[in-house]
């Protein structure tokens, strides 16, 4: 389909072709500007945090899950890695990283992006027998028109995590599904990820999955720190710097 280059304002096709390294790569953008109506603001923002780099990186089965084009409109959704830098402590435990989502929710549906609606953590499905079960978030698309099951690990994905996830996403489609929505689909962001593993994870899961990674910030470990100068050595170091500038002054003008 033909891009309709009008409905983008001239600024934006500005700011789009010299912060671009393609065309290809503008391209895209200009695709979402008028997809989102993003503000130039917005545009910014993506650019600044690479979607287009981080577009397609997210490990799916949408293609042979999902019928055409809403497997499409699907994997356009997902990206990877999600930048978690906005959390400010180092992160250990899946937990940690949960409550610093929820505590940081507006970030974290920023990075997700546009569409996504927070519906709760660890939500209690409730089985016919009387068994629990709780995933860690759940969302709602509002273009997909679709439910979101996202799992958080704080270590490598392993082939267990899919099968867990796509019960998850069947206990979605059976117990809060509307005859309305389209198929749940299944988010699991890991710290890192083998393409490979996930592609043969996917084998014999019936439910549309997605896996992706995340970044934190870096933080300095407590035994690296204590090889640091403290601030009060540094400031020393500058005082003595500052005091040698000065006599070498004084020597010159004498």
């Amino acid at each position: 389909m033909p891009i309709d280059f009008g409905m983008v304002p001239w600024k934006h096709h500005v700011y789009i072709f010299t912060h671009s390294q393609s065309v290809s790569e503008a391209l895209f953008y200009i695709e979402e500007t008028i997809r989102n109506s993003w503000s130039r603001a917005e545009l910014g923002a993506e650019i600044d945090n690479n979607l287009y780099g981080k577009q397609g990186h997210a490990i799916t089965n949408f293609d042979e899950k999902l019928p055409a084009p809403y497997s499409g409109l699907a994997k356009a959704i997902l990206k990877s890695p999600y930048d978690f830098g906005f959390i400010d402590k180092k992160i250990t435990t899946e937990k940690q990283l949960e409550d610093e989502l929820a505590t940081n929710i507006t970030r974290f549906l920023l990075e997700l992006g546009q569409g996504f609606a927070y519906v709760g953590r660890q939500m209690e499905l409730k089985m016919p027998g009387g068994q629990t079960f709780i995933p860690d978030m759940i969302f709602y698309h509002t273009r997909l028109k679709a439910y979101i099951v996202c799992e958080l690990k704080v270590v490598p994905f392993i082939p267990d995590f899919a099968g867990k996830l796509n019960f998850y996403v069947s206990a979605v489609d059976e117990l809060m599904k509307q005859p309305d929505d389209n198929p749940t689909i299944g988010l699991l962001i890991c710290k890192s990820k083998d393409d490979t593993v996930v592609e043969w994870s996917f084998r014999g899961m019936n439910q549309p999955l997605g896996v992706a990674e995340y970044q934190l910030k870096e933080f300095i470990s407590e035994k690296a720190a204590k090889l640091l100068p403290s601030e009060a050595e540094l400031q020393s170091v500058i005082d003595t710097y500052d005091e040698i500038s000065d006599l070498e002054v004084k020597s010159l003008h004498n």
